[in-house]
């Protein structure tokens, strides 16, 4: 298994006040209301202009002491009426919590409210929300966050960037409430925001950034690594790395060759890799050779990766590098069926994408900014993968395979086609392309299937669902 803890998930806690919702309408026709019945005229617009202390603390100015706690509650049991209905979700909120919920984030709700009535607010304006944690404010909101791990809130106010620096939390500020960017920085807010529209993008680049720097100190404290390296774009990104963080001295790329293959992708990875300066090794890998490969049931993918692992981890000691390292991404990780990764892990290899948090969207995007030709790369999965759970693997199953697909591209040449996959399901064939393309006009299917037909098989259909990555895995 993985020498390093898997990466926290992430947390996010969002004040409520101010921050998720505009109270300050709602607010202001409870206090009108209140006055009214206590017979006191409260200066409505100045106590909503910095709405976030506790209501206690506000009231103190307009009442006597012993007075206060009545009002409190009588203030509590007027809210429902007043303040749910009329209250909005300020701009940007309901993005907010989908940007979290993108990175697989627990979205938390600590807020200084009485907590039947913040539930009223979120269930009004259809908030999704993991925890809501009411009556907390200022420091105290630190207990909560350093519970449910957040490592991030969101405030409006001075009290909530203490609340964020007590929990040790990346204090992001809103210009939402009543306290200015002035008075945020001054009280040690990280990130402030002009309003929750920006979140999103912000979010994005801080995860990235984050988690990029991750994979590099990661790296640099490994000392030198053999990257298992297919042409993808994850080990392309994890070779890119590797050589910034160590340099190409330290670094070996390798790339099994053998049947499952294609020859289309032999000479782009090399060349991407020798441009790094690394040197680059393949090594013959014979999957074939193990009984558990060829009858190809469901954990085909780990007797490849233990051939693989298997010849690599003993070339990498030959080379004084010290690890073997696997392009699986933080995705990967959480994909539900992947026997490959457990033979890698059985095996000693590390996966500093996935340790680092990197998804694959991030992987893309940083190869993007790194100008690496494998950005944008479709995924490309061994030829096996194109078999049927059940049906014996071959050599020639694979040919026949490489050679329908290399047919297709070449049918439809001048068309965009970005996702292919020629599926061998034993007594006939699929073939699945990217879904934006479908239908085909007949003539242009007539095509393909000609050509799925010339590599030998017999027959074919074109999938009506498109391209689906794993769809092997449906029958499981």
């Amino acid at each position: 298994m993985s020498d390093r803890p898997a990466p926290a998930p992430l947390a996010v806690g969002f004040d409520l006040d101010m921050t998720l919702i505009d109270t300050a309408p709602g607010f202001g026709d409870v206090l009108r209301a209140l006055g009214s019945e206590l017979g006191v005229d409260f200066p409505v617009e100045e106590m909503t202009a910095r709405l976030g202390p506790p209501l206690d603390l506000l009231l103190q100015p307009y009442l006597p002491e012993d007075a206060i706690a009545a009002a409190g509650d009588r203030f509590r049991a007027l809210y429902p009426d007043h303040a749910i209905t009329s209250v909005p979700a300020l701009a940007g909120a309901h993005d907010a919590i989908a940007a979290v919920r993108r990175h697989r984030g627990r979205v938390l709700v600590v807020t200084g409210k009485f907590p039947d009535n913040a539930r009223l607010h979120l269930d009004h304006v259809g908030f999704d929300v993991d925890l809501l944690e009411g009556w907390v404010w200022g420091v105290g909101k630190a207990d909560v966050l350093v519970r449910e791990g957040a490592s991030i809130y969101v405030g409006d106010h001075v009290h909530d960037v203490e609340g964020a620096l007590a929990a040790g939390a990346l204090s992001v500020s809103v210009l939402t409430g009543g306290c200015t960017r002035e008075e945020l920085l001054a009280a040690g807010t990280h990130v402030v925001l002009d309003s929750l529209l920006e979140f999103p993008a912000w979010l994005d680049e801080h995860l990235l950034t984050t988690r990029m720097a991750a994979l590099e100190a990661d790296l640099r404290e490994r000392g030198s690594v053999l990257v298992a390296y297919s042409g993808g774009a994850d080990s392309a990104l994890l070779l890119a790395a590797a050589v910034r963080a160590l340099g190409p001295e330290r670094v070996a790329a390798a790339t099994g060759y053998s049947h499952s293959l294609p020859q289309a992708e032999r000479d782009p990875a090399r060349d991407f890799a020798e441009s790094l300066g690394v040197r680059v090794l393949t090594p013959e890998t014979h999957e074939m050779d193990r009984e558990g490969y060829r009858a190809n049931g469901p954990d085909r993918c780990f007797f490849c990766k233990a051939e693989l692992l298997d010849v690599l981890v003993p070339l990498a000691a030959d080379l004084g590098l010290a690890h073997v390292a696997t392009g699986t991404n933080a995705d990967d990780a959480v994909a539900g069926f992947r026997p490959g990764i457990r033979a890698a892990a059985e095996r000693g290899a590390i996966a500093p994408l996935r340790d680092a948090g990197l998804t694959k969207a991030q992987v893309r995007e940083a190869s993007r900014r790194w100008g690496l030709p494998t950005w944008d790369k479709p995924a490309a999965a061994c030829l096996s993968s194109r078999v049927a759970y059940g049906v014996e693997v071959t050599p020639f199953r694979l040919g026949r395979v490489e050679r329908a697909e290399s047919g297709v591209r070449a049918a439809l040449a001048g068309v965009p086609l970005a996702n292919l996959r020629v599926r061998d399901l034993g007594e006939r064939v699929s073939v699945e392309l990217d879904a934006a393309l479908l239908p085909l006009a007949p003539g242009l299917e007539e095509a393909v299937l000609a050509a799925v037909r010339d590599a030998g098989f017999g027959a074919a259909e074109v999938d009506a669902r498109g391209f689906r990555s794993g769809s092997m895995n449906e029958s499981l």
